[in-house]
This record gives C-alpha cells, structure tokens and sequence, in this order.
C-alpha cells in the first residue's frame, strides 16, 4: 500500500504546493491602497491598487459574486465597461461577466492559469435575460451553455451574429491585445466575417471557451513590471495555425517548470 502511494507522492505535493500559494492570494479580498500597478505575467504575476468591477451596471451583471474575482486594473474595467454599454446599444444583450481577477491577483485556487495579473476577464455568450431571472443571492446558479454542438465538432443553435458582433465590439476595443475563444468559434468567424477582417488578427484559438470568451489587455504603460506576452502573427488567423486545432496530435507532457512568483508580489502579501 505504501509504494502504491509512494508513487503518486510528487503529484500531491505539486498540488499541496500549489494550493498553500493560491491560498496565500485568495484570503485578501481588498485591494492594495496604492496606485494601479501590474506585475510579472497573465499567469505568474499580481497587481497592486486593483478595482473592483460594480457588480451590475448598464448592459452588464457580475456572476458567480461568491468566487470574489471581480477585481482588476482600472483599464480593465474600463473596458468591460465600454463593451457592456456598446453592446447595449447595438441591442445584443446583458453581458454576463465571470471571472476578472482576485483582489491583489495572484494564483487563483481552482480553474485558472492566468488572471493573476488584472488583465484578464472571462465574458460568457449567454445573452438570453430570462437566464438570470431566479438568480440566487450570489448568481451562481446560471446556466452558462455551451456554443458547441453535441458532437462538440462544430458550432449550435445558440451560435449568432449577436456574438459575432460582440467580438468584433471587443476585439475592436485599442487596450484589448487578444481574445481567446474555441477554435470552432475561430474557424465560424473565418468562414463568415466579410469586409473589414483586421479585427480577427486579434481571436485566437484556444482549448474550451465555448461558453466564453476571455480577453486580455496589453501591458499599461505605467507598469514596467508587467511582462508582455509574444505578440500576435500578422494576418487574420485564418491560416495553418488554425488548421492546426482541428488535427490530431499526440499528447505529450510539459517538462517546463513553473517560474517563481515575481519578489515584488510577495510585498503585496504583507499587510
């Protein structure tokens, strides 16, 4: 019994490891009081002087309140913004937003790489009102489907020009660097956008968001700090990169090691 578990002894401790670190982050649930400032990478950083996102405001509601990842860089929620009130009036919907960032970033416990640095946040496709009407207290309760077909080989009923708007809104949004979203969302998006296709330079494909897209800014000026991610192909997407998501590949193990947490962000840590 013991060489049985004796095997499976690095695994529990790269999960204990991981949790005591995204523990560390989760139990701040203020920010800092300093300046806005990011620090390191999407998924291996932090942010000083975070804001919250208003939980409602015009064209938009904050699920899943529970979860407390309402926060991020300033430009952050100024852009969720822009987008909720665009979206409004060109008459898409009530964005939904999910997950931002927790209050000083940081790892978070369960379900994210990155969002550790205030850039990031996830926005779902549900644009249907009646979803939320029993709502519960914190809004975890709703449903978020799936644009994919039972298959999962291609797109659903669900799927409509209101969402290709939506990400044409976004992507056109100067802060934002990239929008991820499923690559059979990409390859729709490909095959149907007509006329101005700059735009699509900036969607890229990704494994799930088929419930969701995820935007993430460009580093801000004022935070040298933040590390920038390689910058995008030029062109439109719609080439062998994206052929690629749709072949068969070989699983394989990552040997990268996970870097160490920026030292400014321990100093985030301390009070």
């Amino acid at each position: 019994m013991l060489k049985k578990y004796k095997k499976l002894l690095p695994i529990i401790m790269i999960l204990f490891t991981h949790s005591i670190n995204a523990a560390d982050w989760s139990q701040f649930t203020t920010p800092t009081n300093t300046k806005p400032y990011v620090i390191g990478k999407t998924n291996n950083g932090c942010i000083a002087g975070a804001q919250a996102l208003p939980l409602q405001g015009d064209g938009y509601l904050v699920v899943h309140l529970e979860r407390r990842r309402y926060y991020g860089h300033p430009l952050l929620i100024q852009t969720l913004k822009m987008l909720a009130k665009q979206a409004q009036q060109q008459q898409l919907g009530v964005l939904q937003m999910g997950d931002l960032g927790q209050a000083r970033g940081g790892a978070l416990p369960f379900g994210h790489r990155s969002h550790q640095s205030g850039l990031d946040a996830d926005v779902w496709f549900n644009l249907n009102p009646a979803s939320y009407a029993n709502a519960n207290k914190q809004r975890s309760n709703i449903k978020q489907p799936s644009m994919l077909n039972s298959n999962g080989k291609g797109l659903n009923a669900r799927w409509t020009n209101k969402h290709r708007k939506l990400l044409e809104l976004a992507a056109n949004i100067a802060e934002v660097d990239r929008i991820f979203v499923n690559p059979y969302i990409k390859r729709d998006l490909c095959e149907t956008v007509s006329g101005n296709r700059q735009w699509l330079q900036k969607i890229r494909p990704w494994y799930h968001h088929d419930e969701h897209f995820h935007i993430r800014l460009r580093c801000p000026e004022s935070s040298p700090d933040c590390i920038k991610q390689a910058a995008i192909s030029v062109g439109d997407g719609c080439d062998a990169t994206l052929a690629w998501w749709f072949e068969k590949h070989t699983a394989s193990r990552s040997t990268k090691k996970k870097s160490a947490m920026p030292k400014a962000c321990r100093a985030l840590l301390s009070d």
